[in-house]
């Protein structure tokens, strides 16, 4: 007999070819008369139209989100939307810009909407990480979900290669975490088998021809889906590891997560069979982990942490910070087992399942019961 909890999404999605054009009505739809529209430097122009598009709406832009949203960047934006007299934020781009909304929405109470441009999935969680004085902290807070996201699928037609790759494998890991993860259901087991579905037939697609737009869309609604995922499961041992290393040494977040992603699903593999085959059918292949690596080398992803900027002397502190106030994780966590699968990822190497505590618990997306347990995030 199963039993769970599922928590459906309350935010609205627009998926299409050209709808970028419906960004006025759904402002207007929320109730917005002067929106706030938050890019990163490298996304001003796209922002430049939209906000022409909005007209008199928009109230002005802010052109500076970063990775990680530093807590002194989200201040800045503050002030400079209660100048404006801002009432709704519309995130244009990546993680970087629809972190900064939720931070804002937090802060301010104030309603969001996004246009995505990568893979990140941010879009759809209520999960909120900020970084301050070299410390990444996350948490979930139901207030910062987006209440509308439009998808235009034109708008990654012109997403560089190497930045689709590492994105895209950025969702497949919020995919792989809902299989396993404590509050797992069977509607968001589903979810994450379609996602990595999408993402990895759609992926090498793209790598060979950046302008499919049929690849695109693929990948495009495998990430919505693996947000999805993310945003209605809680996280574990991969988002840790990703967080503490991002906030530390300010690593790429995608990238990082491209590395690290192997090496934990090598890791959590024994107490995670049903979620290790449905990896396996995604991958079409013999083993999880090894697939993961080897897919995510031939879509030219980083392998090493190494080439990222982290600094092989972090690797003992980075694990005491992991297992620290660690998240639910199916197979137990220890210091050991977390520097082995952190040297391994530093040095580019194959990820292995024989380093770290042997002591496994149960994992059946089935027969465990979800309803109790902390939501991590």
């Amino acid at each position: 007999m199963k039993t769970f909890v599922h928590r459906g999404q309350i935010t609205k999605v627009a998926f299409g070819s050209g709808t970028r054009s419906r960004v006025p009505e759904e402002v207007d739809a929320l109730g917005g008369r002067r929106v706030l529209v938050l890019c990163t430097p490298a996304q001003v122009e796209l922002a430049a139209q939209i906000g022409d598009q909005l007209g008199a709406t928009a109230a002005g832009t802010f052109g500076e989100a970063v990775p990680h949203t530093p807590v002194e960047v989200t201040e800045k934006a503050v002030a400079y939307a209660r100048s404006v007299r801002s009432d709704s934020v519309l995130a244009i781009g990546g993680g970087s810009a629809i972190c900064l909304g939720k931070a804002i929405a937090a802060r301010t109470g104030l309603p969001q909407l996004a246009l995505p441009t990568t893979y990140a999935g941010a879009e759809m969680t209520p999960i909120l990480g900020e970084t301050e004085g070299r410390r990444k902290t996350t948490r979930r807070l139901p207030e910062v979900l987006l209440k509308t996201v439009v998808y235009d699928v034109d708008l990654t037609l012109t997403l560089p290669v190497a930045v689709s790759m590492v994105s895209g494998v950025n969702a497949m890991a919020h995919a792989v975490e809902a299989l396993y993860a404590q509050d797992r259901d069977p509607v968001a087991f589903l979810m994450a088998g379609e996602a990595l579905d999408a993402l990895t037939r759609s992926l090498p697609v793209i790598a060979r021809r950046p302008d499919d737009g049929e690849a695109r869309s693929d990948a495009l609604y495998g990430a919505w889906l693996a947000g999805t995922c993310l945003g209605t499961v809680g996280m574990a041992l991969h988002h840790k590891v990703c967080h503490v290393l991002g906030g530390t040494f300010a690593l790429p977040h995608a990238e990082t997560h491209a590395v690290v992603l192997p090496h934990v699903v090598a890791y959590n593999g024994p107490a995670a069979p049903e979620a290790m085959a449905r990896i396996v059918q995604a991958l079409a292949g013999d083993d999880a982990a090894g697939g993961l690596f080897d897919f995510a080398g031939r879509l030219g992803a980083p392998r090493a942490l190494r080439d990222l900027g982290m600094p092989e002397s972090g690797i003992e502190q980075e694990a005491e910070l992991i297992v620290r106030d660690g998240y639910w994780n199916p197979r137990p966590v220890d210091g050991t087992a977390v520097r082995a699968l952190l040297t391994r990822a530093w040095a580019g190497e194959p990820p292995s399942t024989s380093s770290g505590n042997e002591h496994l618990q149960p994992n059946s997306v089935i027969e465990h019961s979800i309803a109790t347990g902390a939501r991590h995030a």
